[in-house]
C-alpha cells in the first residue's frame, strides 16, 4: 500500500471538515425546500437529507420543474441565505405538531410523524424566529446584512433530529449548486407516489466548490457507462428486463483476459475452482437463512414439479453443500475453494446503475474452511493474494475497515475474540493502517473491508473478508479433530474484486478506456494503407494471434491519417502501420500510444516487445 498521492482538486477538498460540511449541507437542504416552497406554494415537502457530496429533498409537486425552475431555486435560496435567518431547534409535544401539520396540509410530514417511536424526543427546525417573526439572526445588525427581507409568514419550518447551522447567513452563497432533478418513490416503494428529487453540492468555500465541479466533470467524461458504449464492450438491454449485462466481443475478450488471470492467481496461491449451479431448491436458502434475512433482495421462487426453486443470491451455501459431500479430517484442512459464481438479486429499477448496480453479476467467491488455529495465517494469505491481484490491475492505495461484533450476533465470545484478534493480526503483519468500525461486522463474524482509491481519488468498495460462525452452525458442518471428535471449521468467505461487472465499471472509470496493455480488448492493430498491402497485413495477423496476442486488422480503406486517428479514438495501445516497405522488409513501423513511433520492427522483434509488456503488465 503506497503513501497516498491526491489531485489538485482533491487537495482543496480535503481542506474541508466533515462535521462542518454535514451542517452545511444539511441546512442547505432546509433553505432549498423553503425556496421551492416560497416559489412554488403548492409543493408538499418529503425528506431531505445530507450526502456524501451534498443534499437533496424530494417534492410533491403536479407539475415537473424545468431548469428554468432550478435557477429560479438557487437564486431564492441564495436571497434566504443572505437574509441571515437564525436556525431554531424547538421540542414539540406530538398532538401538538400533529394539528399544525394536518393544518399545513403536509400528509408526509404526517406520515414521518407517525413513523416516530412513541418514547423518542420529537424536534423541529425553524429557519427565522417562530415567535417573533424576526427573520434575521439576532447577533447581526440589519446595517450588516443585505436587505432582502423575507416576510414572516414564510418563516419555514420541517420536522428533524439535525444538526444544524446556527444562521443561514454560515453557508457561503457563492459555494452551493443546485445540480439536477431525479424522479424518486417515496420511500423507495414503486408502489407509492413518485416524488422529484433535486439534487444539490454544497461546501465551506467558493474555491471548493469550483474543485468538485472540476473533479465532477473528469468523473462524467470517465464514466463507464458511455466508454462502455463507445469502446463496444457492453450492453444493458431494456428488452431483456433491465439491470442484465450483455458482454460484447470486446468486452467478452477483456473479461476473458481478467477471468484467465484471477484463475490462474488463484490456482498458485493454493486455491482449487469449483462451479455450482444457479438455482437450488428454496428449502436450503431457508436453512442458510437468506429467507429470513435477504428476502427482499431475493427473485420470487419458480415452481417446478410442486417444489420450489430459487434463483441463488450468494455461493455460500452451495460451497457449504460441497464440503458436506464426504466427512473431513482436520488433517485436510484448510480448503481453499474459488468460484466466478453468477448470482442474482432483485434491485429496483432505480436504484439499476450501469455496471456498479445490477441485477445479475459473477462474484469471485472463495470461502477456506480452516482449524481455529489456523484462522490469522489464513487471513494473511488473502491480504497478501488480494494486494498482489489489486495492484496487478493497477491499485495500490486503499482504505481499510475492520467491523467488530455488532449488538445482535451469534457465536462465543471466545470465537468472537478469536477471530477479530486474527484479523486484527493479519493487518498488523501486513503493516496497513486500518479503521475500526466498532459494532459494524456482520452478525455472523467481524470482517475487513478494502476500499481502492482510482486514478482521480475516489474510493471504491470492493475486497471483503469476513469471518462466519453462522453457517457452519447452521448447517452442522463438521471435521474429525486429532482426538477423533467432531468439531465445527471456522469459514471465511472472501472476495477481492466483490463483483466482475463492477469491477469492470471500475476498471473502465480508472482508465478512462485506456487500458494497459496487457488488458486492451485490442492490443494490436495492423494498419495497411492500400488494399494490395491486406494479405501481409492478414497474415501477420495470423502469426501474432498464434502466439496469444488480441490482433485485428483494419480492413476500412482509409486514408492513414484516418487509420491512425481511428485507432487513437478506440484507444488501441499498438498500432502497426503497414505499407510498400514494410512488406518488402518484413516488418511493421510501430506507433504506440504511450511512447508515439518505435520505428520500423521485425515481427519476431514486435512479439518480444509485446509479450516482455503484456508478462511484466508495462506500456509498450
Amino acid at each position: 500500500m503506497t503513501t497516498s498521492t491526491q489531485s489538485p482538486q482533491q487537495d482543496v477538498l480535503a481542506q474541508s471538515n466533515p462535521q462542518t460540511l454535514l451542517r452545511i449541507r444539511h441546512t442547505c437542504a432546509h433553505v432549498l425546500a423553503m425556496a421551492v416552497q416560497t416559489l412554488f406554494p403548492e409543493t408538499k415537502v418529503t425528506i431531505g437529507p445530507w450526502t456524501e457530496t451534498g443534499f437533496y429533498y424530494d417534492f410533491d409537486r403536479p407539475t415537473p420543474f424545468i431548469p428554468e425552475d432550478l435557477k429560479k431555486i438557487q437564486k431564492e435560496m441564495r436571497r434566504i441565505i443572505r437574509a441571515n435567518l437564525p436556525v431554531i431547534q424547538e421540542v414539540v409535544g406530538r398532538e401538538e405538531i400533529r394539528t399544525e401539520i394536518e393544518a399545513l396540509q403536509e400528509p408526509y410530514k404526517l406520515e414521518i410523524l407517525n413513523g416516530i417511536p412513541e418514547d423518542a424526543l420529537i424536534t423541529r427546525y425553524f429557519l427565522g424566529s417562530p415567535d417573533t417573526g424576526n427573520t434575521t439572526h439576532p447577533e447581526v445588525e440589519p446595517s450588516l446584512i443585505d436587505p432582502v427581507p423575507v416576510p414572516p409568514s414564510r418563516v419555514w419550518w420541517d420536522l428533524c433530529a439535525g444538526p444544524h447551522l446556527n444562521s443561514t447567513r454560515e453557508i457561503h452563497p457563492k459555494a452551493f449548486a443546485l445540480e439536477s432533478v431525479a424522479g424518486a418513490y417515496w420511500r423507495g416503494d414503486e408502489t407509492k407516489p413518485q416524488l422529484q428529487r433535486i439534487y444539490g453540492t454544497a461546501w465551506e468555500t467558493p474555491e471548493q466548490l469550483k474543485a468538485y465541479l472540476k473533479l465532477k466533470e473528469e468523473a462524467k467524461r470517465r464514466d463507464h457507462r458511455k466508454i462502455g458504449k463507445d469502446l463496444e464492450l457492453f450492453s444493458i438491454q431494456d428488452d431483456a428486463g433491465g439491470g442484465l449485462v450483455f458482454w460484447h466481443p470486446k468486452g467478452a475478450r477483456m473479461r476473458l483476459a481478467i477471468e484467465d488471470y484471477w484463475r490462474g492467481a488463484h490456482l498458485e496461491s493454493g486455491y482449487d475452482l469449483l462451479y455450482t449451479p444457479h438455482v437450488a431448491n428454496v428449502e436450503l436458502w431457508k436453512t442458510s437463512g437468506h429467507v429470513d434475512f435477504y428476502r427482499e433482495s431475493m427473485f420470487e421462487p419458480i415452481e417446478v414439479e410442486a417444489q420450489e426453486y430459487q434463483l441463488k443470491p450468494m455461493n455460500c451455501p452451495f460451497h457449504v453443500l460441497t464440503y458436506q459431500n464426504k466427512l473431513h479430517s482436520y488433517r485436510e484442512l484448510p480448503l481453499r475453494w474459488a468460484e466466478l459464481g453468477t448470482v442474482y438479486r432483485y434491485e429496483r429499477s432505480g436504484a439499476l446503475h450501469g455496471l456498479m448496480r445490477v441485477r445479475g453479476f459473477t462474484q469471485d467467491d472463495a470461502h477456506v474452511f480452516c482449524l481455529p488455529d489456523q484462522v490469522a495465517q489464513e487471513i494473511l494469505a488473502v491480504l497478501d493474494l488480494t494486494e498482489q491481484i489489486l495492484s496487478d490491475f493497477g491499485f495500490s492505495e486503499y482504505e481499510v475497515n475492520l467491523s467488530t461484533r455488532p449488538s445482535k450476533s451469534v457465536g462465543t465470545d471466545e470465537i468472537w475474540s478469536l477471530a477479530t484478534n486474527a484479523l486484527v493480526e493479519a493487518l498488523d503483519a501486513k503493516g496497513w493502517g486500518y479503521v475500526t468500525d466498532e459494532g459494524g461486522g456482520a452478525f455472523y463474524g467481524p470482517k475487513i473491508d478494502i476500499k481502492i482509491k482510482d486514478a482521480i481519488g475516489r474510493l471504491w468498495q470492493c475486497s471483503t473478508i469476513q469471518v462466519d460462525f453462522n453457517l457452519p452452525e447452521r448447517f452442522d458442518m463438521n471435521y474429525v479433530a486429532a482426538d477423533g471428535a467432531r468439531k465445527r471449521p471456522i469459514m471465511i468467505h472472501r472476495a477481492i474484486f466483490g463483483s466482475l461487472e463492477r469491477f469492470f465499471g471500475i476498471l473502465v472509470e480508472n482508465y478512462a478506456g485506456n487500458f494497459p496493455l496487457w488488458l486492451a480488448p485490442i492490443q494490436l492493430r495492423l494498419l495497411p494503407v492500400s488494399d494490395d498491402l491486406r494479405p501481409y497485413a492478414e497474415e501477420t495477423a495470423q502469426k501474432l494471434k498464434a502466439q496469444g496476442f488480441r490482433v485485428e486488422v483494419d480492413a476500412s480503406g482509409d486514408r492513414l491519417g484516418k487509420l491512425i486517428r481511428t485507432a487513437e479514438l478506440e484507444k488501441i495501445p499498438v498500432a502497426a502501420i503497414i505499407g510498400k516497405r514494410e512488406v518488402e522488409s518484413q516488418t511493421l513501423s510501430i506507433r504506440t500510444r504511450q511512447s508515439g513511433d518505435l520505428g520500423a520492427l521485425t515481427i519476431s522483434e514486435v512479439i518480444e516487445k509485446l509479450q516482455v509488456a503484456i508478462d511484466h503488465k508495462t506500456t509498450l
